[in-house]
């Protein structure tokens, strides 16, 4: 957001013994009927605004991360309007979600990132719902124009199903595929700089041909019920100009958001087809070349942080800033420059 509006990022300092108050702090959120401890600061050094804003607007990761807002002391009064995005909760949590709740009635709009669980939340709380999806840093990820060699046959990052990870790594192994996969578990592993992690993620990614992908969660049917949404690897894939292989995610925001022809070549969930797919595919470069380009292009043109900030900003009623429309020529130039 820094990169795309003139935006002031608030930093929150963590107080002492940070992670053993915030564990504390979030259990006892969940057994409080008063729904009081939810809007206590325990975990950070208090912040006060000093100048008035026409936004107030809080990202988090999951609903859990609520408690980090009353360390910034009294925003209602220097903020005219506010917005609280959700990237991650899921409609069968809500119902569980008890005094986590109250907190989101503090706001004028609560934005989520996954649709399936707009009504939910909307019957739930007092503040309006909207759906935004998340998005990339596509000037990151893009490949473009430096044309970059694909030296990675095949990335998988994040979760795998487990017979399809078995049959890439037979398939690369008698293939001699260079095949790229996380060895760690990665959702509990900590970074020692989350922007050179970024960087170091595109450029896998803009360096792979084939890049492998899945709906969101797809390894823990117990905690999505069903619900049925598309990940972030969609995003960082085509920004990428990767070649997605694997499902289509069965859901209205898919249907939107990747509408165009090849965006996701279809294998099989157990990875019995994967051979074959790759060497159908392989047997037709310049349709891999032109798949590559279209997932680059419709990145750049639509699945870029600025697009997303502009629904917020529409949202609240404020117009798109000149530093926003600049980033918004610079993605249509580099999109057009795709095909010349």
């Amino acid at each position: 957001m820094v990169d795309v509006d003139d935006v002031d990022l608030i930093y929150l300092k963590p107080k002492k013994a940070y992670e053993l108050k915030q564990n504390i702090h979030k259990r006892l959120v969940w057994h409080d009927f008063t729904k009081k401890l939810v809007s206590k600061n325990i975990v950070f050094e208090p912040i006060r605004l000093t100048k008035e804003y026409e936004l107030f607007l809080v990202y988090l990761p999951l609903t859990q991360d609520l408690i980090n807002i009353p360390s910034i002391r009294g925003w209602k009064d220097f903020c005219r309007t506010s917005v609280c995005w959700i990237d991650e909760v899921w409609a069968a949590e809500v119902p569980k979600l008890g005094s986590w709740l109250s907190a989101l009635n503090d706001f004028d709009h609560v934005v989520l990132s996954l649709r399936g669980t707009i009504s939910a939340m909307s019957n739930a709380i007092k503040a309006t719902c909207h759906f935004i999806p998340v998005a990339v840093d596509t000037l990151r990820f893009t490949p473009y124009p430096l044309n970059l060699n694909r030296v990675i046959d095949i990335y998988s990052m994040g979760r795998k199903m487990a017979e399809a990870t078995q049959s890439l790594k037979s398939i690369s192994i008698k293939e001699g595929l260079f095949y790229v996969y996380d060895t760690i578990n990665a959702s509990y592993a900590d970074v020692s700089d989350y922007l050179q992690h970024r960087e170091l993620l595109s450029n896998l990614a803009k360096r792979s041909r084939y890049f492998i992908v899945a709906p969101a969660k797809m390894d823990v049917p117990e905690e999505t019920k069903n619900q049925i949404e598309v990940g972030l690897r969609y995003y960082e894939a085509a920004a990428a100009g990767a070649v997605m292989l694997g499902q289509v995610p069965d859901c209205e925001t898919f249907n939107n958001m990747f509408n165009w022809p090849d965006s996701v070549i279809k294998v099989k969930s157990d990875g019995s087809d994967v051979a074959h797919v790759l060497s159908s595919l392989s047997a037709e470069p310049e349709r891999i070349n032109e798949i590559s380009r279209r997932n680059a292009t419709e990145a750049l043109m639509r699945h870029d942080w600025v697009y997303r900030w502009k629904k917020i900003l529409d949202i609240v009623g404020l117009r798109p800033t000149s530093k926003m429309k600049f980033r918004e020529t610079k993605l249509k130039q580099m999109a057009e420059q795709l095909w010349n």
